[in-house]
């Protein structure tokens, strides 16, 4: 928001003030000024000047020679290069000894023998951005308006003599976008009165009522809509002095009656939009778009709408995108006779979502995104309608149409004194806090007991709980008059809950373990979401509305994508040696259409490429394998003390090699739930994205959190011998080594320490489809040494199990 100090001391008297002082006193109050701008950027001896003759130089095709009266009580002769210049102008003009931003300097001279006394100058030149200035005179000299008056000084027609503020406001001080609302404020901080401008119209014949009819069809997203009705309005250039409060705001002139909703938005932070009311018909309705529906918008595009935007209508066709932009079939022109000027009250949400949507973003927007203040609605389209009156020569019509779906009430909120003092430190009287209200313009009243009940206005939409009062009174008090005391209160010591403290303990451990950890983005691209759904949970991908790119489109439900797109990009720069993990969240849903938030999951996910060491001088280097993929996840489960209820299960994946591939399962000690998976890609895939060949696992965290057992226990050590046994059995190719080990295991009772595999043969002369699978078994008693027969007994207990079970013979 720029503010122009000049114009903001109509409201307020800033005597003995300097805008620097000004500016300071704001950011200490909370609202940061980020800059002092002045206008003069070193104009001097520049004045109102009259063209009175204007001919062709005669050895030049491309420059004038100008007789200019400059209120010097001499004519001036001056050669202009401007293309458009000419006599009958009012122009300024730096006389022989001016200064003009850059440190240029005005002296006689001679251009092409013809002399010159002075110089005609152009908007640029005197340090006013052109932009902001209408399209005609963007190019060439300035052309100031025809009453501006001979010889007077430039800096006072432009009102250059000026400062502006540039607040930067955060989101919830919405009032001060407006020249009324940061006048508030600056009464606020210096105690000084508001003057408040004249509202007051003067009104025809013609009652509103009888040309404009107001209805409001979405109650929920407009709360009020007022129209006032001008007719006879004479399109023209808005006065100087309106044009330059525009342009120190940075906003472009444009015609009088754009000028003036334009200003009115700025003085009092409420948009105004005005219609043609000959194209818009005797009727407006505030509506929902409906399915299909387009519009044309001011900037000429056409808009496809949704069903959601809210639309102002002339009962039947969209006339104006509801606080976002106005439509050219009813713009304002050159042509333009009569004026039906709108002032509403529209949901914030609704018109951030159709800005948004369209792309759309406007000074109008800015403002009703952030929320308007309804008391304003009508004061402003009084104060529109009276300008168009004296600037436009309109009549305006008797009364205001409104539609009014909501009453707003002020906000009353409550706090006690003790509560202020107690959380500022301060010993402030209920007199001092009274004031401080009473300066912010807040009615209060105290009781007894301290309790203030404070009637916020309904421009402060900011202030809404005890807490919010308690800050107002820190910053008009001043933060730099707060005292320091000690904290008061109760402490509580901070730690990591479970799962945070498994998440870290994780990471630590994997890093330990050689393995390097990665973040990546939690969008991807839709193919991605497709690829490994076993822990997806039978989800619905989720689609960002307005996505950067495709590729970042849509809320990941595996992490292994996002690894596999890492050793992509290692890939191409020459690292093919990599062992990756990630600790992240996945989001899931099973709606097509989002009405509740996706649920969000942990996943810990690992990625192995490459080569398990490097090659030595005596050593090759070892590619990784299968089970080095698996070794990650079993050191995963020994950390959090479940190695012993995990099992593998083969399996045919999406994705996975079909040999190479298997279910993780957990025993909950009620039943097994499928926790993850690991596996290598598959070569199709691997082929696809020029890989080596790679290992990838993922597990849901959720189970270990609810089941891991991280209680650390001892144990003596042993005093007695173990009795070692080596056991080989042939089975089927298809028993799983897993499921001869859980069966060894309960077979072989307590005194059973720990089972191994340490070797598995497959030869044709084992017979068809046999392999042989080789077990070392320890037995211990923690109390006494076994005995051979013991130990033979607990053996063929184990023998017989797995004859039972799986068939198995031992191998001899």
């Amino acid at each position: 928001m720029r503010v122009s100090y000049q114009w903001l001391k109509e409201y307020i008297d800033l005597e003995g003030i300097a805008p620097e002082q000004l500016a300071e006193m704001m950011t200490r109050g909370g609202i940061e000024i980020d800059t002092v701008e002045q206008r003069n950027q070193g104009v001097s001896n520049v004045v109102v000047g009259h063209v009175l003759e204007r001919q062709k130089h005669p050895d030049a095709d491309r420059l004038s020679v100008c007789k200019v009266d400059a209120g010097t009580g001499e004519i001036l002769q001056i050669v202009c290069g401007a293309p458009n210049v000419a006599a009958g102008q009012k122009v300024p003009v730096a006389l022989v000894g001016a200064k003009l931003p850059g440190g240029i300097a005005i002296k006689r001279a001679k251009l092409r023998g013809v002399e010159s006394q002075g110089m005609i100058c152009s908007a640029k030149e005197l340090g006013i951005n052109d932009k902001l200035l209408p399209k005609e005179l963007q190019e060439g000299i300035l052309v100031l308006p025809e009453d501006s008056t001979i010889g007077a000084p430039i800096t006072e027609v432009l009102a250059l003599d000026d400062a502006v503020l540039e607040l930067d406001l955060t989101p919830n001080r919405a009032d001060c976008l407006s020249m009324l609302g940061v006048a508030c404020e600056a009464a606020a901080l210096t105690g000084r009165e508001v003057k408040l401008p004249d509202t007051g119209v003067s009104v025809g014949p013609v009652k509103a009522v009888d040309k404009i009819a107001v209805t409001i069809s979405a109650p929920e997203h407009c709360f009020r809509y007022a129209a006032r009705y001008v007719q006879g309005v004479k399109i023209g250039p808005s006065p100087q002095w309106m044009q330059n409060r525009l342009i120190a705001a940075g906003v472009r002139p444009i015609n009088n009656i754009v000028d003036i909703t334009n200003y009115v938005m700025l003085e009092y932070g409420q948009p105004l939009h005005a219609f043609d009311a000959d194209k818009l018909g005797g009727r407006i309705d505030v509506r929902l778009a409906r399915p299909g529906e387009t519009m044309v918008t001011l900037d000429d595009q056409e808009r496809k709408l949704e069903p959601d935007m809210l639309l102002i209508t002339d009962g039947e066709r969209p006339v104006a995108l509801a606080g976002v932009m106005g439509g050219a079939n009813t713009e304002v022109t050159d042509e333009t006779v009569n004026v039906v000027l709108e002032s509403a009250e529209f949901d914030a949400a609704s018109v951030r979502r159709t800005s948004r949507r369209l792309g759309l973003r406007s000074e109008a927007s800015l403002r009703f995104e952030k929320g308007v203040d309804p008391a304003r609605v009508v004061p402003a389209v009084d104060r529109a309608a009276a300008l168009m009156a004296s600037y436009a020569g309109g009549t305006v019509a008797e009364g205001v149409v409104q539609a009014v779906a909501r009453e707003a009430e002020p906000a009353v909120v409550r706090v006690t004194l003790a509560k202020i003092n107690g959380h500022l430190g301060t010993s402030l009287s209920a007199d001092e806090v009274r004031q401080i209200f009473k300066r912010l313009g807040f009615e209060s009243e105290v009781s007894e007991g301290g309790v203030f009940t404070v009637k916020v206005p309904t421009r402060r939409g900011d202030i809404s709980i005890p807490e919010d009062l308690v800050e107002e009174v820190a910053r008009l008090y001043g933060y730099d008059n707060i005292p320091a005391t000690a904290i008061e209160g109760g402490t509580t010591a901070g730690r990591l809950t479970g799962p945070q403290a498994i998440r870290r303990a994780l990471r630590a451990k994997l890093a330990d373990a050689g393995l390097q950890e990665t973040l990546t983005y939690s969008l991807t691209h839709p193919s991605r979401t497709r690829m490994f759904t076993l822990l997806a949970e039978g989800a619905v991908p989720i689609r960002v509305a307005m996505p950067m790119s495709e590729d970042r489109s849509e809320l990941r439900t595996s992490l292994v994508p996002s690894l596999i797109d890492a050793a992509i990009y290692n890939r191409n720069r020459k690292n093919g040696d990599l062992k990756l993990f990630e600790i992240g969240s996945v989001f899931l849903t099973s709606e097509e259409k989002l009405t509740e938030l996706p649920r969000e999951r942990h996943r810990i996910a690992g990625l192995l490429t490459g080569s398990r060491t490097d090659a030595q001088w005596n050593v090759k280097a070892e590619p990784v394998d299968f089970y080095d993929a698996k070794g990650v996840l079993e050191t995963i489960f020994d950390h959090v003390g479940l190695s012993g209820r995990v099992r593998y299960e083969a399996a045919a994946l999406d994705n996975l090699h079909p040999g190479r591939a298997a279910k993780v399962w957990l025993d909950t000690g009620g039943g097994e739930i499928l926790v993850g998976y690991v596996g290598q890609l598959h070569p199709s895939l691997q082929l696809r994205e020029e890989l080596d060949d790679t290992y990838v696992f993922e597990l849901a965290l959720e189970p270990l959190y609810e089941h891991a057992d991280t209680a650390i226990t001892q144990r003596p050590l042993p005093r007695y011998p173990s009795v070692e046994r080596d056991l080989a059995v042939l089975v089927d190719r298809s028993v799983e080594a897993g499921s001869l080990l859980a069966a060894i295991r309960e077979a072989g009772g307590e005194w059973l320490e720990s089972v191994s595999v340490f070797d598995v043969y497959v030869d044709e002369r084992l017979g068809a489809d046999k392999k042989s699978v080789a077990f070392s078994l320890v037995y211990r008693h923690p109390e006494r040494t076994l005995t051979d027969e013991e130990a033979n007994g607990l053996h063929a207990a184990v023998v017989d199990r797995l004859a039972a079970a799986f068939g198995a013979e031992l191998r001899k």
